[in-house]
């Protein structure tokens, strides 16, 4: 499957890297092509890996993973372009985390909106799955890092989409536990996850942990 990446940094990168080497043809979006880290990505990745704008990573996504830093991601959606992500599945990984003055950062969104639902606001013919958010990226593609069992969540206004992706975490990242949270709203709730998961990271000096949902 041919699969676009918005953002170069460590989460793209990581995600990037992993689809590649299952199979995906996957290519790295940022804001001008021949970013620097984009091109180091593609030399390191492998044949299948490319990079470019992301306009151009929208445009060659047959499905597409937001990666932006959460302050900047409207911004790199705008630029990649509602017609280029128009009918197809944007699985956003972003959080919308503000470090500007220091640690630990405080949250632009909250509370009564998210981040998911703004970018499915500004793209309202693309199907916006928030997912991955809550975990480091390392644990993205490897959830075995965390023994035990734990879950990872879905969330979007197309029921279809949410149950495509929660496949796709299964299949390509081997997910046993995907959670279907239901419309985009439960946003709101992953997103405000991540000050306890910050809090967690501190205490254990480690991010190889997640959450478990017991019943």
């Amino acid at each position: 499957m041919r699969l676009g990446i918005l953002g170069t940094g460590m989460v793209g990168q990581t995600l990037g890297t992993k689809l590649v080497q299952i199979g995906h043809t996957v290519k790295l979006g940022s804001r001008t092509a021949g970013n620097d880290k984009a091109r180091e990505w593609t030399q390191a990745a492998g044949k299948n890996a490319s990079q470019g704008t992301f306009a151009e990573a929208a445009t060659t996504g047959e499905i597409v993973f937001n990666c932006t830093a959460g302050t900047a991601s409207l911004d790199a959606i705008r630029l990649a372009g509602a017609e280029n992500l128009r009918g197809k599945i944007l699985i956003d990984v972003a959080n919308p985390l503000d470090f500007s003055k220091g640690m630990p950062p405080t949250l632009t969104i909250c509370n009564t909106d998210s981040l998911g639902e703004r970018i499915q606001a500004v793209l309202p013919q693309t199907k916006v799955v928030k997912a991955l958010n809550t975990v480091n990226c390392t644990v993205m593609v490897e959830p075995g890092l965390v023994r035990g069992e734990h879950d990872v969540f879905v969330c979007g206004n197309d029921a279809e989409a949410r149950g495509r992706v929660a496949g796709m975490l299964k299949e390509w990242f081997g997910w046993p536990s995907v959670i279907d949270l239901g419309d985009i709203k439960a946003a709101r709730g992953t997103e405000m996850l991540l000050p306890l998961w910050l809090q967690l990271y501190s205490r254990f000096q480690s991010p190889h942990f997640n959450f478990r949902v017991v019943r």
